[in-house]
């Protein structure tokens, strides 16, 4: 990685931004904020003024030209998804690497645009997937290359959590429109990605999708669907924030020879022959009434990773390309569900 510091221009300032402020504070030796460009100049300048002793010299965007015209070394981008491609079309005619919230767009074929845009342009978009960075994740990676667990058999993806009334009167959030779903899309995206990594790609769902009288909302809150996968193997999953209080999600994985369990931080691996290893501990991922109940460490170590890559010109440890696979599966169990038969599931890129 380069000594001297990128300069990183932020793109949007809601809820989420928390733990870009965290992140940046701790990257703080190798990246420095340049300024912030929001909806409204005037969110801009609140978030500075709320934020500004860790970020001295940092501008209030008043427009993209702005932003592009003091030429930040990347821009991360955490808007809604609804009005992202104005400025990836930018950033990318202009050369800036992107770094972007999940998810990429609403639909897969935005997402695909979006990704074909960067890729023609030759600029690095990579996408916050986190759960990808989770020191269990990396563990099981590692014990995967070491020992003999067999064929992949059966998968279980659990995402049982719970969000108040509250959190969907907000308005756009759970819509079409501006978020491009509901659980599947802005919820359990994380763990579905995280459990491709390891399963290989699904070839074929039957679904149920729902919103339950817990909330008032355009899309689901409830999804529960067989998968089938390339490699033979079946699963189960089932997504919700209408599961109070709310519990740690959980991706089980039954090889010939082992069941690994990748709960948040924690791994369990409960071997055939009856030894059960435990590696690290489940921590708070959002899952409850607090959608922000987490650690920016994963994200901490997605931002670096992304500046180490844009430094060495590797690909980012979650590429845009990448995160399609989770956009592919998403939108064939809402096709699923909202047909009642077994669809298939197109490929991401």
């Amino acid at each position: 990685m380069s000594t001297t510091r990128s300069n990183v221009a932020l793109i949007g300032c809601g809820m989420v931004a928390s733990a870009y402020v965290e992140s940046f504070a701790n990257l703080s030796g190798s990246l420095r904020l340049s300024g912030v460009l929001a909806s409204r100049p005037a969110n801009s300048a609140a978030f500075l003024a709320k934020h500004g002793a860790a970020f001295s010299g940092a501008q209030a965007y008043a427009d993209m030209d702005a932003l592009l015209s003091d030429e930040p070394d990347f821009a991360v981008i955490i808007t809604p998804p609804n009005v992202r491609a104005p400025y990836v079309a930018a950033l990318a005619d202009a050369g800036i690497p992107i770094l972007m919230e999940k998810p990429v767009e609403r639909t897969l074929n935005a997402a695909r645009k979006l990704v074909d845009i960067c890729a023609h342009a030759r600029v690095s978009l990579g996408i916050v997937l986190q759960h990808r960075v989770r020191p269990s994740a990396q563990k099981l990676r590692a014990l995967l290359a070491e020992h003999d667990f067999g064929s992949l058999r059966l998968v279980e993806i659990s995402v049982p959590w719970w969000r108040g009334q509250g959190y969907y009167d907000e308005p756009g959030r759970g819509s079409l429109a501006r978020d491009g779903g509901g659980v599947l899309i802005s919820q359990a995206i994380h763990t579905l990605d995280l459990a491709l990594q390891f399963t290989g790609p699904v070839d074929a769902v039957t679904a149920m999708c729902r919103t339950t009288r817990f909330h008032d909302m355009e899309t689901e809150d409830f999804v529960t669907a067989g998968l089938m996968f390339e490699n033979g193997a079946v699963g189960s999953l089932i997504a919700s924030t209408a599961s109070y209080p709310g519990r740690t999600e959980e991706i089980i994985l039954h090889y010939a020879n082992a069941s690994v369990t990748l709960r948040s931080a924690e791994l369990v691996v409960a071997w055939q022959s009856g030894e059960t290893q435990v590696f690290g501990s489940a921590q708070s991922t959002g899952a409850g009434g607090d959608p922000m109940a987490f650690t920016s460490a994963w994200h901490q170590a997605v931002i670096a990773d992304f500046i180490a890559c844009i430094d060495s010109g590797a690909t980012p440890v979650a590429s845009g390309a990448s995160a399609l696979d989770g956009h592919a599966l998403i939108e064939a169990i809402i096709n699923s569900g909202a047909q009642g038969r077994t669809v298939s599931v197109d490929k991401g890129y």
